[in-house]
């Protein structure tokens, strides 16, 4: 009689592919790669590391046939477009370059709750090439984020007001401002609607924002007017037009796209004839009548790609932007008039280092500028706001993701769950409840007889 063969020796031995380079060489930890390698002769997909969130993305080599990496274009309810950068290095693969996938997010990326944005680059897995869809399984690096509205890997900024219809609120556009200065990416400011105004309007309101520290651009989408400067700065990069409802930010991006003569063996031409629901030209709503404040038209954040590479991403309107990364230390930097007040009092400073500029002894900056009243009241606001902050959540949070030790010292990152809301109670923990029930049960009856029997004793 043979004898069995251990579990261990029935199992086929898995041969790792010879690693070509030295490990210092290897953009990838090294469990990474050698799980690609092994997943490439056995057919199976690689389980992606969070680690890789922080690594620019895979030579083509490296992915499998059934992989791709991509930009994110669009995003709605669940689904995200995704517009195909790279492919694995096959004849038949090739042609699928510059089309778009219709892909759903991996669970195991909602667990550990990192979002995936539009404008981030991603690897996509479990492709279906004939029906164009897929899986998110990873997102790489970004180089920029914008909290407001949510879009990574941002060039440029356009912060869009209008003149009239609605007016420009010296508060609100003060907020704007704060926000894209907060992010430290290069912005503009534009003003539309220039054609609803006279000319004494328009210069009141350059002298008033030269004295803020700005220098805007004044532009008429209806009339086709003052696009060649804007369009200057907006090619081969990708813009996020930001701004209050109703200022024209989607009649903005359809003029600049329209005044793009795109030929028919470009790429984007394809993209845009294939999708029109989600890359063709945005609608517009009206200006409320009652209120004079403009409707919510737009709904989701789309990248929409223009002629000569880059993309101009078409956002929601909103009037209170959140501020959510500006701290009482940072917001005076968010100020072009303090920061020249600073830069005109060189080499002295405030006597204070964590001075926030409130007229203290020894502060440098004054408050004789028109802005001072709105940065005061935006300092109330973010000290209240990092009070709660303080007590809800403490001064130390503990991270999504831990770290262990692995082959060859390489640390690896693994998902830290909530183990309440991701993980099923054990049985044993539901029987132990269910007998600690009937126990409390039991003792509730026997507490009720010995009353009663207490009860009859007294009464004879």
């Amino acid at each position: 009689m043979l004898p069995f063969p251990s579990p261990a020796a029935a199992l086929p031995r898995l041969r790792l592919p010879p690693l070509p380079l030295p490990l210092r060489h290897y953009p990838f930890p090294l469990p990474l790669l050698l799980l690609r390698g092994a997943s490439s002769s056995t057919h199976h997909h690689p389980r992606l590391l969070p680690q890789a969130a922080s690594l620019p993305p895979p030579p083509p080599d490296a992915l499998l046939p059934s992989q791709a990496t991509g930009l994110v274009a669009a995003s709605q309810a669940n689904f995200m477009r995704v517009i195909v950068d790279a492919v694995p290095p096959c004849h038949d693969l090739e042609r699928h370059r510059g089309s778009d996938l219709l892909c759903v997010v991996r669970a195991l990326l909602k667990k550990i709750r990192r979002r995936v944005l539009v404008g981030d680059l991603v690897l996509v897995g479990a492709v279906d090439w004939a029906d164009r869809r897929g899986m998110i399984e990873d997102v790489f690096e970004r180089r920029t984020e914008v909290a407001d509205p949510p879009v990574a890997n941002v060039d440029r900024l356009v912060v869009l007001f209008s003149l009239d219809q609605p007016k420009p609120e010296p508060a609100t556009l003060t907020r704007f401002l704060v926000e894209a200065e907060s992010t430290g990416i290069p912005f503009v400011l534009v003003f539309n609607k220039v054609e609803l105004v006279d000319e004494q309007t328009i210069a009141c309101w350059r002298d008033r924002l030269k004295s803020w520290g700005y220098d805007p651009l004044f532009l008429s989408v209806d009339q086709q007017s003052g696009f060649s400067a804007l369009e200057e700065m907006l090619k081969g990069q990708t813009t996020v037009v930001v701004g209050p409802s109703g200022v024209g930010k989607s009649s903005l991006i359809n003029a600049l796209r329209c005044n793009q003569d795109i030929s028919e063996e470009d790429p984007i031409h394809k993209l845009v004839e294939q999708n029109s629901k989600w890359f063709g030209e945005q609608r517009v709503g009206t200006v409320s009548k009652k209120s004079g404040k403009g409707k919510h038209t737009t709904r989701h954040v789309s990248l929409l790609p223009i002629a000569g590479g880059g993309f101009l991403a078409d956002t929601p309107g909103f009037n209170q932007p959140s501020l959510m990364k500006v701290t009482k230390k940072s917001l005076a930097e968010t100020f072009p008039e303090i920061r020249k007040m600073l830069k005109e009092n060189e080499p002295s400073k405030c006597l204070f280092n964590d001075c926030v500029h409130l007229g203290e002894h020894g502060c440098v900056v004054k408050g004789d500028w028109e802005r001072y009243p709105y940065y005061l009241q935006m300092l109330d606001e973010i000290k209240i706001r990092e009070e709660i902050q303080l007590r809800t959540f403490g001064t130390k949070r503990e991270g999504d993701v831990r770290y262990k030790t692995g082959v060859m010292g390489v640390k690896q990152a693994e998902p830290r769950l909530e183990l309440k809301k991701h993980r099923r109670v054990s049985r044993k923990k539901i029987n132990q409840s269910i007998l600690d029930e009937i126990d409390d049960d039991l003792d509730d009856l026997d507490d009720d007889y010995l009353f009663d029997v207490k009860q009859r004793s007294r009464k004879r």
